[in-house]
């Protein structure tokens, strides 16, 4: 059996370094957009209840479709490849988060805002904007921010 492993590993080795260099890349964008999200949410972002849907924002229909699709197409794909990372190298759980993040689907807003309400994520999310001298998100177990 370990025989067998060691040689689907040599006949796809250059396949497992991509998904390397996938992994790689995703952390570093990671890295670099986490703090600027953080900080553009408003320090409300999850008091309410429920979010304003986006096409009542929206302008132009077809670009707005067109964009929703790509978004979620490259969420889907990341979720996938994240999928893929659990098992063979590259950050599996990260790629997963991120691909959810980016995608649209009923009751995400409920999923975000209870992550962020879990003690070790709400905390973090505060030392990021702390960082960037953005004022503390509100959490609404507390009803206040863990910096107040």
């Amino acid at each position: 059996m370990l025989t067998g492993m060691l040689d689907w590993l040599r006949e796809h080795e250059q396949f497992i370094q991509q998904l390397g260099n996938v992994s790689l890349f995703v952390i570093v964008i990671t890295i670099v957009t986490l703090p600027v999200v953080v900080m553009k949410l408003p320090a409300d972002y999850f008091v309410n209840d429920k979010r304003e849907p986006a096409r009542r924002t929206r302008q132009h229909d077809l670009v707005w479709a067109a964009l929703s699709l790509a978004k979620n197409l490259l969420g889907l794909l990341l979720i996938l490849a994240g999928i893929a990372m659990l098992v063979l190298p590259g950050q599996g759980t990260v790629t997963i988060l991120i691909g959810l993040a980016i995608s649209n689907f009923p009751g995400k807003f409920a999923l975000e805002r209870r992550i962020a309400c879990q003690p070790a994520v709400g905390i973090t999310l505060n030392k990021i904007r702390q960082l960037t001298g953005t004022p503390p998100l509100l959490l609404p177990r507390q009803g206040i921010s863990d910096h107040e």
